[in-house]
């Protein structure tokens, strides 16, 4: 399966070199190499936040914000909306039955519902997919 559910904290490794692991290298490595990623619709947000935040804290600047942004819309990575329907139902089912906030119940909710694995580094929602049975790209 060349598809998979991308979340932030993948994303946000490949623009700050300490966090970069060879996982998340081999994340960005598969969709450089064709693979397809779908994300939920606060993706750009947390994303966005992430760099607003670095930004004040003068970790980057705002041209390297607006650089990492350019490669990101080069990326096959497809934001999917329909899921914001599913944020009363199903997300805040997964919130609770995981013990995730609803931000990242939105991740594991997109992977289940389109049978893909997902792309995370945190721990937490990497144990929630486990214990849902998807897998971990």
């Amino acid at each position: 399966m060349s598809g998979l559910v991308l979340d932030a904290s993948v994303t946000l490794c490949w623009l700050f070199e300490d966090q970069a692991t060879a996982y998340t290298d081999s994340v960005l490595d598969r969709l450089v190499g064709g693979a397809e990623a779908q994300a939920p619709a606060i993706w750009p947000f947390e994303v966005a936040n992430a760099l607003v935040v670095a930004e004040r804290r003068k970790l980057v600047k705002p041209a390297q914000s607006a650089a990492f942004i350019e490669a990101l819309n080069q990326l096959p990575i497809q934001v999917v909306s329909d899921g914001v329907e599913r944020a009363f139902r199903e997300v805040l089912e997964a919130a609770r039955r995981y013990r995730l906030s609803a931000y990242d119940a939105s991740y594991l909710d997109l992977a289940m519902a389109k049978s893909l694995p997902l792309a995370t580094v945190d721990g937490s929602l990497r144990g929630a997919a486990r214990m849902a049975g998807v897998s971990v790209a």
